[in-house]
């Protein structure tokens, strides 16, 4: 046997022995019943359904979608200004980005959800910022921005300064240079960390929560909650749980095979 075998071998023995020792502890020490009782009823984990699906499941679709698009947008606006030639605006978007990187996102939604019925009036603000899931989204897009931002400018940053000196002495633009030239590189370079980023957001969605929402505006963490609360029991938990997983296992799955796909191109 050659001395990797070996070293096999003895990774494999020591793996096997960790299982067992691990699974005679939980085996031994957690109280199986109890906890299948109150985490695991079927009953009570089928009757989520389809409701879960068709509110929660989709209102986390739905706020998702709001934040990430918003969030993009910010994103690119905020990136675009660190790039610029113009001090102010490279020193807001600075600004922007550390302090929004800085604030914990749970803080941020408070922030923003109670405070701009308060700073605007509720009944003056536009269509869905005058409900607590909606400005829950702006802040929610605000804390991504500031995220996305960072991602961009590096995707900028690693464009090759030659193609853009290259489109310069042709006489093309600034302006056209940066969306003909080098946003479409950038974006091809970044597209693994930013299905990342959205899988992330597709979790954060869970704060909004904090802001209180009505009957019909739930998404999976107030559903799982508020069901589990009127129950007494955290099997609709569970059944959130469950749905995350079916949302964000193939996103992740998809982040993969995208920076698989990048990387080969690369090559």
């Amino acid at each position: 046997m050659t001395r990797k075998q070996r070293s096999t071998l003895v990774q494999w023995g020591l793996f096997v022995a960790g299982i067992a020792v691990v699974a005679i502890t939980l085996g031994l020490t957690v109280r199986w019943g109890a906890l299948a009782n109150r985490f695991f009823k079927w009953d009570d984990f089928s009757n989520q359904f389809p409701g879960i699906v068709t509110e929660a499941a989709r209102n986390t679709l739905v706020y998702t979608a709001i934040g990430y698009g918003g969030g993009l947008v910010i994103g690119l606006v905020v990136a675009l200004m660190r790039q610029s030639s113009v001090a102010p605006a490279r020193i807001i978007g600075s600004v922007y980005v550390e302090i929004f990187r800085a604030l914990p996102a749970l803080l941020t939604i408070l922030i923003v959800g109670f405070g701009l019925p308060i700073a605007f009036g509720a009944e003056n603000l536009p269509g869905f910022l005058s409900q607590p899931w909606g400005a829950g989204c702006l802040a929610v897009a605000l804390v991504a921005g500031a995220y996305l931002a960072e991602t961009i400018r590096a995707g900028i940053e690693a464009v090759p300064r030659g193609q853009v000196e290259a489109a310069r002495s042709l006489g093309m633009p600034g302006g056209l240079t940066m969306r003909s030239i080098v946003l479409p590189q950038a974006f091809r370079v970044i597209l693994p960390p930013l299905t990342n980023e959205l899988v992330l957001l597709l979790k954060d969605t869970s704060l909004l929560a904090v802001l209180g929402v009505a009957i019909g505006q739930r998404e999976l963490t107030t559903w799982g909650r508020t069901i589990s609360n009127s129950i007494g029991n955290y099997t609709p938990l569970m059944a959130a749980a469950v749905c995350y997983l079916a949302i964000t296992l193939p996103l992740t799955f998809l982040a993969r095979w995208v920076e698989r796909r990048t990387q080969a191109d690369r090559r």
